[in-house]
């Protein structure tokens, strides 16, 4: 089955179709049937399985919030979203749909309500029109494909690599190269060279001057990078996969040995000459993607070294890996938010095939517990995310309703007992008297106004002369 990378899904669904109609004139719909069945059965069980872990915590902690309901319910709410690792922006943005959706603050949610806003609000987050997630291959002749991946140590670099090579060779067909241009940490080559053995594959190594065989001589990694593009250009190999050097985002030199070999990339792959030079003009189209891998585990702490890699080179894709053995699932949507920068590929396991292409849906459904893809086999599974989509649809239906009549409705009148009005003052009708204290404060009493006096001295009057 020819997976998204290679073709956009709606090629996909039509090389499906044409399998089934194949099959079908072949007197073999059923094995049509369960090839189209099995591509998306596979895919949500590497999801099912890569995400118990975060899928487990999550809805432990959903479920406990909605059975116990109370004041403090949005607080609480904005606390598991938080601890789930979703991200600030997209947690702020449930919370308004929250408060948006309830009918009033006392309204309580039903947990499939609460479901339905989750897995809305997590792909709308996830399935911003301008990211690309199709793995971009070149379309000039003679031309090798290049990816040029990079990462800390320990994020599962090299690994990632073998797996995308068995990938390009097994489902695309591919005659693939891996440029072996980590010359910095130790074994680095031999690990490279045992996952191209795996895949069965090219690793192309640095060169080893004289006879000691020590790799701390071997050749720089740009000159590396160089030759292995001419030899994958020479020999027709479809794609180059580069290894670079696991480094931390504030080592200055690493990082500009990695601005360096992009260049080499870009004048090794120069498609134009300059006339008056003569020389080269670099191809700013390549390398055909720049993609970074980070740990699930970590979680937003990968943030702000992928900032800082995707200002000095420019990232295209990411790449999650040990979403297995991480809870931290929900780092998928603030990771990819923040940056603006698509997930591409995921790995959900340890073995050689445990490289998936990222499905924002099957991956969001995995997360809540949704569907075939959250691991339910109930009969309805299958329908369950589209009955949710639906669910959020209503509520969003209903709120718009309300407010359009509390639109129509008047304002209520809030006519009350009439308020006394004060007298009119001026300063002239204020006395000011100074207090003797040591502070020499002055101490402003109102008194009676000396209008209100002179009333009172005419009132006085009147009464004598009546006595009289």
């Amino acid at each position: 089955m020819v997976f998204d990378f290679f073709k956009k899904r709606a090629e996909e669904g039509v090389a499906q179709l044409e399998n089934l109609a194949t099959s079908a004139k072949e007197g073999r719909l059923s094995e049509g049937l369960l090839d189209a069945a099995t591509y998306t059965q596979q895919s949500n069980q590497a999801f099912a399985a890569g995400l118990a872990k975060s899928r487990n915590k999550l809805l432990y902690d959903l479920d406990s919030l909605i059975n116990n309901q109370g004041v403090d319910f949005l607080d609480d709410l904005e606390d598991v979203l938080i601890q789930a690792d979703i991200g600030i922006t997209t947690a702020d943005d449930v919370m308004d749909e929250v408060r948006s959706l309830r009918l009033d603050s006392e309204t309580f949610l039903s947990r499939d309500d609460l479901r339905s806003i989750l897995r809305g609000k997590l792909l709308e987050a996830l399935e911003s029109s301008d990211m690309e997630r199709n793995i971009k291959f070149s379309t000039a002749e003679n031309q090798p494909t290049v990816l040029f991946v990079m990462g800390a140590n320990g994020m599962g670099k090299t690994t990632t690599i073998g797996k995308l090579a068995s990938r390009l060779t097994v489902e695309g067909n591919q005659k693939v190269m891996l440029a072996a241009c980590d010359t910095f940490r130790a074994a680095a080559v031999e690990q490279l060279e045992m996952w191209a053995n795996r895949a069965n594959v090219t690793c192309f190594s640095p060169t080893i001057e004289g006879d000691s065989g020590d790799r701390k001589k071997a050749t720089s990694p740009s000159a590396v990078l160089y030759s292995a593009l001419d030899k994958a250009i020479n020999e027709n190999y479809d794609t180059v996969i580069v290894d670079t050097s696991g480094r931390l985002s504030n080592n200055d030199a690493l990082t500009a040995e990695l601005v360096k070999m992009k260049k080499v990339i870009q004048n090794k792959l120069s498609t134009t000459v300059d006339e008056e030079t003569g020389k080269n003009i670099p191809n700013m189209n390549v390398p055909h993607e720049t993609l970074l891998v980070i740990d699930a585990a970590q979680g937003r702490m990968a943030l702000d070294s992928a900032k800082q890699w995707h200002k000095e080179l420019g990232l295209t894709g990411l790449v999650l890996t040990k979403l297995d053995g991480s809870a931290k699932g929900g780092s998928v949507v603030a990771v990819s938010r923040d940056l603006s920068i698509p997930v591409k590929l995921v790995g959900v396991g340890e073995g050689i095939n445990d490289l998936r292409d990222f499905e924002p849906e099957s991956f969001v459904d995995s997360l809540l517990g949704i569907g075939t893809a959250g691991g339910s086999t109930a009969k309805n599974a299958k329908d369950e995310g589209a009955a949710l989509a639906k669910r959020l649809e209503d509520l969003r239906r209903n709120r718009d309703e309300r407010t359009k009549e509390l639109k129509k409705t008047p304002p209520k009148s809030t006519s009350g007992p009439s308020v006394p009005a004060m007298p009119d003052l001026s300063l002239d009708d204020l006395d000011i008297e100074e207090d003797g204290d040591d502070d020499g404060i002055q101490v402003i009493t109102q008194t009676k106004s000396k209008a209100a006096k002179s009333k009172n001295k005419k009132k006085k009057k009147k009464k004598k002369k009546g006595k009289r």
